[in-house]
């Protein structure tokens, strides 16, 4: 977990690394902004770009008090899937009260730009089956095969334990496997 001083400035560590000035916050954005468009993607964004705009900005507010500047795009990481649920929860109140004409039409607005790219024939099933998954499934999936990050980092990033980090792993691909088994 990032730790954020009270007193509002970076410490020694992050200062000397220079991970909290605004010339290393433009080069985090310019290394990091494509892949945290598509990792917002992955986990059902239906505005990943905005996500990741939204995720730089309060991060750029924030900046200063990280502890640990080596730690940004984790903090960063954490920002997008915080915004990504808080969307899922918003849409899915104002899609409850949309009557199904206008919900096909809302849906039709949203389509997210990386997920048509990405959704070529060949991986129209795959996403199909990774978007019907429950959410800690597919949030491990994504950064444990997306982003290849180790089980360690998963549950940093998500704030659960290693044990929950390989339970929803396994379970999440024995879904899949059988989802797309039941495809073919």
């Amino acid at each position: 977990m990032i730790e954020i001083l009270s007193s509002g400035r970076a410490s020694p560590a992050a200062a000397a690394s220079g991970e909290a000035g605004d010339g290393s916050f433009d080069e985090l954005f310019k290394a990091h902004y494509h892949s945290l468009v598509r990792l917002a993607g992955l986990l059902g964004a239906d505005d990943p770009e905005d996500i990741a705009q939204d995720a730089f900005a309060r991060f750029y507010r924030k900046r200063r008090k990280l502890r640990d500047g080596t730690a940004a795009l984790a903090y960063l990481r954490s920002i997008v899937f915080n915004l990504t649920r808080n969307r899922h929860r918003h849409l899915r109140v104002v899609r409850s009260r949309l009557t199904a004409e206008r919900r096909r039409q809302v849906q039709e607005l949203h389509d997210p730009a990386e997920t048509a790219l990405m959704a070529h024939e060949e991986h129209r099933a795959l996403l199909a089956a990774l978007d019907r998954l429950p959410r800690r499934q597919r949030e491990v999936l994504v950064l444990r095969y997306w982003l290849e990050l180790s089980e360690v980092e998963i549950s940093q990033a998500l704030q659960i334990s290693v044990g929950t980090v390989k339970s929803h792993a396994h379970r999440g691909v024995a879904a899949l496997q059988a989802a797309l088994k039941e495809e073919t």
